[in-house]
């Protein structure tokens, strides 16, 4: 029997796995995929994340980008270098995710790869876990399953608020300027967005509806489409895939009787931006600080997980969405006069990097939205 079984080997579940290993419990990780394995992703990453960490994440990032150019309508754009931040990184998905496995399995964590979750139970204080290769046990459970968490229905937590999303990964030279800079469009699809990272050797386009989750996923694909293009690229060489987007949804419990959810599956999405990959990270290690915690006697650890998370990141995503709603009634006004003011496009590059936090921009950023007609 082991301490604690997590369900999902991406960033939030690997991230569990590497700090539950560390601190010296058992820990099994279960994945329906093969690892290492394709993950649609635009793949950028907060610098920050590496406080997180005991190990050098170098060899996985392929570039730094330390500029920002946002576009509306794929038009009007304004170009912002910024200044006095760690550049973010730019990541393969496979190779990150794989790299924070291997990281995990070093401190003691076992894998098992290819193994799909059927069923999940709680027997007295014990979770027994079905699965296309046996039952395992286990003192507590971590979902980490990503958007549409199978396990998350299985533990009856509430129906995420799952959004179209989608990513188009293209081939391609990539210039000396462009390897250092991301892409932001505004405008093209209604109530979302579309991003561009620079990678070794082509480019990741991506692709989200936020504050409409019955957005078509076909206009998805033709503004990716028109979008690579205006990099001189030809998309019909690109591998394009579709997935949903699980955001974040506002006073949420993330625990049940012994588990816990992280990442997407807890919707950890960045509702204006996007970013998943460190508020994922950000939960795998507070969920095995509260199954640590758990194990050692705290009763409430699994409780105050829910708490911290909503009041630390949850606070912060809520702003993120609150911002998202004003800037999306206007769009084309919020771009002008907010995202173009030089100031403005600085705070949303650091906040990229992960040096703000909206909690630290929202009043400010309010105020001056709510002055703007049509908005306010």
């Amino acid at each position: 029997m082991f301490d604690c079984i997590i369900v999902g080997a991406g960033p939030g579940g690997s991230s569990s796995a590497y700090h539950l290993a560390k601190k010296g419990h058992s820990v099994l990780v279960l994945d329906k995929a093969d690892f290492p394995r394709r993950k649609s992703c635009g793949g950028g990453v907060s610098p920050a994340i590496a406080e997180w960490f005991d190990c050098d994440f170098s060899t996985v990032v392929e570039n730094h980008v330390s500029q920002v150019k946002y576009t509306f309508k794929m038009s009007d754009p304004a170009e912002v270098e910024l200044k006095g931040v760690t550049p973010m990184w730019m990541v393969q998905r496979d190779k990150f995710d794989n790299f924070l496995l291997e990281q995990a399995v070093s401190q003691g964590a076992e894998f098992k790869s290819g193994v799909a979750v059927q069923d999940a139970k709680l027997a007295g204080d014990i979770w027994q876990v079905s699965t296309s290769n046996g039952q395992f046990e286990s003192k507590y459970l971590i979902a980490a399953d990503g958007a549409n968490s199978m396990m998350a229905k299985l533990l009856g937590f509430a129906t995420p608020q799952l959004t179209p999303a989608a990513s188009l990964q293209v081939p391609g030279e990539v210039s000396d300027r462009r390897k250092v800079t991301a892409f932001f469009d505004f405008g093209s699809l209604k109530n979302g967005f579309m991003w561009c990272f620079p990678k070794a050797d082509g480019f990741s386009f991506s692709a989200a509806y936020v504050r409409n989750a019955k957005g078509k996923a076909d206009e998805l694909k033709k503004e990716l489409y028109k979008y690579a293009e205006l990099f001189n690229l030809d998309p019909n060489r690109g591998e394009y895939s579709e997935h949903p987007l699980n955001l974040w949804q506002e006073n949420t419990p993330l625990h049940s009787d012994r588990a816990l959810l992280v990442g997407e599956a807890a919707g950890m999405v960045d509702p204006l931006i996007g970013e998943g990959i460190r508020p994922a990270l950000y939960t795998g290690v507070q969920a095995a600080t509260a199954v640590s915690n758990a194990i050692a006697g705290d009763a409430s650890a699994l409780a105050n997980y829910s708490k911290n998370v909503n009041q630390t990141w949850g606070d912060n995503l809520a702003k993120a969405d609150f911002l998202a709603g004003l800037f999306f009634k206007a769009p084309k006004i919020a771009y002008k006069m907010g995202v173009k003011r030089p100031a403005a496009g600085q705070l949303m590059g650091k906040i990229l990097c992960g040096e703000l936090s909206y909690s630290q921009v929202a009043d400010k950023a309010t105020k001056k939205l709510k002055f703007i007609p049509g908005i306010g």
